[in-house]
């Protein structure tokens, strides 16, 4: 394995497993696998880059900081040569962590330092110009994500962000010094590090400047980022004759379908309502999922029942309903009984032959992919082709093979829900 990725919820994993797998013309990319959860087992001797997909951006940081370590100590002994802190490219997190905490702690037991942090994704929306993260033409602080009900982002100036989370002083890496080119990047990153700067945030707003990035730290230890900070890793494996780069096939897997959103962001609710025009919908009744009347059997009932008509089943709310419901139950009372359930509901299709299963949300996914892999006795997923930028279709299984969706709230088109299915039946172009 040449690139070992730690990512700090599953959604995210398979978005830079698909950014690896993809790479860019004409090299192509690696041959990847996305694991839920740490391995227990060595990888196949074949996959270039392995990304372990953990459940730590909201997790306590001591636990999030252990984890990552965890994953850091499998990779190595898996080869990697470079390892990929992967975050969010809203740089989901609270003022205590986790990703400062975590990066500083990888950076330690690395012996490492000057450490890239750069959470853009142009071909989302995602930039980072004087050290501000904006979401298409508005800054961070004035999206949906203000009002994340787990990881509220309220200042879009990621250097300060960073500065409450981390133990050293913050350095940040300009726009004109990134289109200076990588010498000039590998030179600024010396000298910030030289001065104290054990962090870095790096500004970008194309994908050329992301492969500047990437060639600046062709020979650095740890990067982080969102995954538009993998574009180019693979570039510098194959030319440095270490792979032979490509594209991952068309997936092929049809039968029984089903749709779990769980997310709250509005992209994801346009997403459900746009689905519901013309497909079958069932609102998840959050107090009586509370009480015990509303089970993963009442679900899979309602999906078996629209077999055939991409039926879907969402508990996605507003910022205002999200925020009565936590208020009257908790809020990781309800995160755990909605996980719980999503997670039993994957595992009853699974065993009920559901073949294609399209998932919605970090946490949702994360429930979802644990359950499914359990099931099937499988960890790793293989990468297939996108869908929509930042989300693949996963492969898991042997003799029945089962594809997944993990998608970030704020990913996807408006009819993504319908074009994720028919990708993973081999339609490549949706």
């Amino acid at each position: 394995m040449l690139i070992g990725v730690i990512a700090d919820d599953f959604t995210g994993a398979s978005d830079i497993a698909n950014t690896l797998a993809r790479g860019v013309a004409p090299e192509g990319g690696l041959r990847t696998a996305q694991f839920a959860g740490i391995p227990d087992m060595p990888a196949d001797a074949d996959i270039e880059a392995g990304v372990i997909a953990l459940k730590s951006r909201s997790a306590p940081v001591d636990e999030a900081v252990r984890d990552s370590l965890d994953a850091l100590a499998w990779l190595k002994a898996q080869g990697c040569a470079q390892i990929v802190f992967k975050y969010c490219s809203t740089f989901d997190s609270t003022k205590r962590g986790n990703i400062g905490p975590v990066t500083e702690k990888l950076a330690e037991a690395l012996g490492v330092t000057g450490i890239i942090m750069c959470p853009a994704f142009p071909a989302t929306g995602r930039t980072v110009y004087r050290g501000h993260l904006f979401v298409g033409d508005r800054l961070l602080s004035e999206t949906g994500m203000r009002h994340h009900p787990l990881t509220p982002m309220t200042d879009p100036d990621i250097r300060l962000w960073l500065g409450h989370q981390s133990t050293g002083p913050v350095g940040h890496l300009d726009l004109e010094t990134v289109m200076a080119g990588a010498k000039a990047v590998a030179n600024a990153i010396d000298g910030q590090a030289a001065a104290g700067a054990a962090l870095i945030v790096a500004d970008a707003v194309t994908d050329d400047h992301l492969l500047t990035l990437a060639e600046a730290v062709a020979e650095r230890m740890l990067v982080t980022g969102g995954s538009g900070i993998a574009l180019g890793l693979p570039r510098n494996v194959i030319r440095a004759g270490k792979a032979s780069g490509g594209r991952p096939p068309p997936a092929a897997v049809s039968g029984p379908e089903a749709i779990l959103a769980g997310s709250c962001s509005g992209a994801t609710r346009g997403q459900v309502a746009a689905h519901a025009a013309n497909h079958p919908v069932m609102a998840i009744d959050v107090p009586a999922v509370m009480s015990g009347a509303v089970t993963a059997q009442t679900l899979v009932d309602f999906i078996a029942a629209n077999a055939g008509r991409a039926p879907l089943v969402y508990s996605s709310g507003t910022p205002d309903t999200v925020e009565n419901l936590q208020a009257r139950y908790g809020k990781e009372a309800v995160s755990e009984k909605l996980d719980a359930l999503f997670a039993d509901t994957a595992r009853m299709l699974v065993a009920n032959g559901c073949r294609r299963i399209v998932v919605a949300g970090g946490e949702t996914s994360g429930a979802v992919a644990q359950a499914v892999t359990v099931q099937l006795g499988h960890r790793a997923m293989h990468i297939g082709p996108q869908i929509d930028p930042g989300v693949p279709v996963l492969t898991l299984g042997q003799g029945m093979v089962v594809a997944l969706a993990l998608k970030s709230g704020n990913f996807g088109g408006e009819d993504f829900f319908a074009k994720a299915l028919r990708v993973m039946e081999g339609n490549v172009d949706g």
